[in-house]
């Protein structure tokens, strides 16, 4: 006799009221003489499970039977409630009701703590959309098709079948497999446009996730910036990398690959940078700073 599914048999019957015992023992995998036993363990524990014969019978719990509370510590209490809080932050409208009925049960609502926002500023309807559309794709198994704008700005039509919603250095990502690809790929929710949530079904895959290896190392460098572009340096650059100097300035020395992207990268910041080491980097900001320069001449 296993405790874990007695507890889990009671909660099946709080969440559904009743249940037939075939219906139980196909949920648990046992069998119906099985579950009798374990409705008797149950009764015999005090809790007020019975069997009604007829057509809409099977086994019930009394009539607004509540689950005892005290089964649950003040830390658990919280954990749980925070637990559905989180998930209904995140905009999973089913949690809501198991949240209310929860909090009424503990008498206790827990901190209002924690609202998320999937949209970019300025964006708030359409990402939110996207966002919620990609979430019930992920969660009953259906197909999705969308404009990709790749790397290259190109626009491509794709098939997916969405397997999990991904957030990464402050970024969104579909991780799917692709039919039109025939292989797992993972696209920037930014990037998806027009999605259409389709009415084919699939059986879920496991996204293979890649192993941990180490992370190539770059470049030394070291740049200043100035104090009116503080707020920037801390979203950009870890803590320990940066060092506040007397003049209000910040030196942020890392380890960078030093190439197209990382000069394009510096000229982000105008006039509020400048690159110390190593000379080559140096160098090749100037450069295109002046053919920026060159191309708005008048």
């Amino acid at each position: 006799m296993s405790h874990s599914r007695l507890f889990k048999i009671l909660y099946y019957l709080l969440d559904r009221g009743h249940a037939t015992a075939p219906e139980l023992a196909r949920e648990f995998e046992v069998s119906v003489r099985t579950i009798y036993r374990d409705v008797e363990m149950l009764s015999g524990a005090g809790i007020p499970v019975y069997t009604e014969p007829g057509r809409n019978g099977g086994i019930c719990l009394l009539h607004n039977f509540v689950l005892d509370k005290a089964m649950f510590s003040e830390p658990e209490k919280q954990e749980i409630l925070t637990a559905l809080q989180t998930l209904s932050a995140t905009g999973y409208s089913s949690g809501k009701g198991t949240l209310t009925k929860l909090s009424a049960l503990f008498q206790s609502c827990g901190p209002d703590w924690l609202e998320v926002d999937f949209s970019r500023w300025g964006r708030h309807d359409c990402d939110n959309a996207k966002f919620e559309l990609l979430k019930t794709a992920v969660i009953r198994r259906r197909a999705v098709k969308f404009v990709y704008i790749n790397t290259y700005a190109e626009k491509r039509e794709r098939t997916v079948h969405p397997l999990k919603l991904s957030f990464k250095s402050k970024e969104w990502y579909l991780k799917a497999f692709c039919l039109d690809r025939q292989d797992f790929r993972i696209f920037k929710l930014n990037r998806i446009l027009e999605p259409e949530l389709l009415e084919a079904s699939f059986a879920p895959l496991p996204y293979p996730e890649p192993q941990e290896t180490e992370q190539p190392s770059g470049d030394p460098i070291v740049l200043r910036f100035s104090k009116e572009i503080a707020y920037r340096i801390y979203d950009e650059f870890d803590g320990a990398l940066i060092e506040p100097q007397e003049t209000g300035d910040f030196l942020v020395s890392a380890e960078m690959p030093v190439d197209s992207w990382l000069v394009g990268y510096l000229l982000s910041f105008g006039t509020q940078v400048e690159v110390m080491e190593p000379k080559a980097l140096r160098e090749g900001v100037a450069t295109e700073a002046w053919k920026i320069q060159e191309k708005y001449k008048c």
